[in-house]
């Protein structure tokens, strides 16, 4: 289950992600105009430091994922050895609500090259996982909400691997 509850913050627009992770920062122009639930979402769970110290779970050949609570109080080694066993719950973790999709909605909802989306289950019920593309991914443009894009740092998604850090999420911009 979980209660779709709206975030509390009303995105400028303006925003922009500084996700520091051990292999150097990406810079994210985040889309508050496109997609205001996502990003309102992203920066009060960022600002909590939620996503400190979470690890990038999953890499697919186009995509790494991170943000799931249940990498948190695990180290890389930990982490690397868990992803390939679908029963260690790496990426089943959440804050305890859902959020609406906004794919349907976000007139720019493209999966370019640095695009930043949301990962979210089966059940449509959306977790707190996001994922960086690595080069363009537009068969996941009808299923999944798209809320930035990378400004800088796209050398360093290129290079993220399982197991490495997200150190912490610094929001610039914001009201």
């Amino acid at each position: 289950g979980g209660h779709c509850i709206p975030p509390s913050i009303q995105p400028n627009g303006k925003e922009i992600a500084v996700i520091k992770t051990s292999k150097g920062d990406i810079r994210v122009q985040l889309a508050g105009d496109d997609a205001p639930i996502h990003v309102g979402n992203f920066v009060e769970l960022a600002r909590k430091g939620f996503y400190d110290n979470l690890k990038f779970h999953r890499l697919f050949p186009a995509v790494i994922q991170g943000g799931c609570p249940n990498t948190r109080d695990l180290d890389s080694a930990q982490v690397i050895e868990a992803a390939g066993n679908p029963w260690a719950g790496l990426g089943t973790g959440g804050p305890g609500y859902c959020i609406k999709q906004e794919y349907t909605t976000n007139p720019n909802n493209s999966h370019e090259d640095g695009a930043l989306a949301m990962a979210r289950s089966a059940t449509l019920i959306l977790r707190p996982q996001f994922y960086l593309c690595l080069g363009p991914q537009h068969n996941l443009d009808s299923g999944y909400t798209v809320f930035g894009q990378t400004v800088e740092g796209k050398d360093v998604i290129g290079e993220l691997r399982v197991g490495d850090v997200i150190e912490t999420i610094e929001i610039e911009n914001a009201d």
